[in-house]
């Protein structure tokens, strides 16, 4: 065929629902707010079973590395954890577990617990370019207009986002003075009722749009990322979002994607809906809460808040990404972010840089 009677055929158009998603996991913030069955408060036997295994980490002179759901013995908390995994990746999927005593524990203690909770969960990933396996979610005092810097790195409120990962786990060792609440909805909710109020604006975000990286960009990459915000794959809703960060790939890079009108106002309702107050809830953090949730079907957010003067009360929370071996197939635009899309060994931030590492203060 020559070159004037080549044919550029249009890209083939997103696979859609086929109807409202609904189930589990499209529950409301107004409804769950007068419920607590997704808090699990650690009992005596749970807390006597993590200290044990705590004990047992340190006294054998073993690397935060070598946490696993072999070393970190469970026997009666494994089984807990196990139906909890099923829920977030097949239920409503969020939850919080209450009570390990951090004000008891060092920082390492703490953190071994933690890694080894989280462990019966999924592997560890890298959660930005430094390698950092276990994170810190602290206010250093940087200017959030700093092209590299992230949200939770200042006292700034996040709008509502998910993670490059299939879980995000938080561990509340400090709270703020005041505010810093943690906002969660559901991202199926948010499905449906686009669907049913704007359909002109839902289908809009099926439509792959251009994230900034934040400078952490894998060898080969652009500095950007593109894809949908709601996908449809193998039978699953899978939602991917920072409208920050889509807002920012548009003024960083003139070379990205521009948006269009429709998309902008698609967004823009899609914030007012993660917005609105009978669709999301909210949870303070008291000391020693875990809380789960699974990026595919849950958004997160925080809200400003105000710190303590004194830098040893500062508010301060770590942060697993998890990758469970049972996770859902994700589709192939995931790769862009996630890296290999292989389940149980998917997302994180590595660049050419990166070098694998657990700290115990913030960096």
């Amino acid at each position: 065929m020559s070159q004037a009677e080549t044919t550029i055929l249009a890209p083939a158009p997103p696979p859609l629902p086929p109807s409202p998603i609904g189930g589990p996991a499209a529950w409301r913030g107004a409804d769950m707010a007068a419920r607590s069955d997704w808090i699990h408060h650690f009992t005596p036997a749970d807390l006597e079973e993590i200290d044990t295994a705590v004990r047992a980490h340190i006294a054998a002179g073993r690397e935060m590395a070598e946490i696993s759901s072999t070393t970190f013995h469970l026997p009666r908390l494994g089984g807990l954890l196990a139906r909890v995994l099923d829920d977030l990746l097949d239920g409503r999927g969020f939850m919080m577990l209450r009570g390990l005593p951090v004000g008891r524990y060092t920082t390492e203690e703490a953190a071994v617990a933690y890694l080894g909770i989280g462990s019966h969960i999924g592997s560890f990933r890298s959660q930005n370019a430094k390698g950092h396996l276990l994170g810190h979610v602290r206010n250093l005092g940087l200017d959030i207009r700093t092209p590299t810097v992230r949200y939770y790195q200042t006292d700034r409120a996040l709008e509502y986002h998910t993670d490059s990962c299939d879980i995000v786990g938080l561990l509340c060792l400090k709270p703020s003075k005041s505010g810093g609440e943690s906002r969660i909805v559901s991202s199926v909710t948010l499905h449906d009722e686009m669907l049913r109020r704007r359909p002109d604006l839902w289908r809009a975000l099926f439509n792959a749009f251009p994230t900034d990286r934040r400078g952490e960009v894998p060898p080969g990459m652009l500095p950007w990322f593109e894809v949908p915000v709601f996908n449809w794959h193998a039978g699953h809703l899978t939602t991917i979002y920072s409208g920050q960060y889509i807002r920012s790939a548009q003024q960083n890079f003139p070379q990205a994607r521009r948006l269009t009108e429709v998309e902008r106002e698609a967004l823009d309702y899609f914030d007012a809906l993660t917005n609105d107050p009978t669709l999301n809830l909210s949870m303070e953090f008291l000391p020693g809460d875990i809380q789960l949730v699974h990026n595919h079907t849950v958004l997160h957010s925080r809200g400003d808040f105000e710190d303590w003067p004194e830098p040893e009360r500062r508010r301060h929370l770590l942060r697993l990404w998890l990758a469970p071996k049972e996770a859902r197939p994700l589709p192939p635009a995931f790769a862009q972010r996630y890296g290999s899309l292989t389940v149980g060994d998917r997302g994180g931030i590595v660049t050419r840089e990166t070098t694998l590492k657990f700290v115990l203060q913030p960096q």
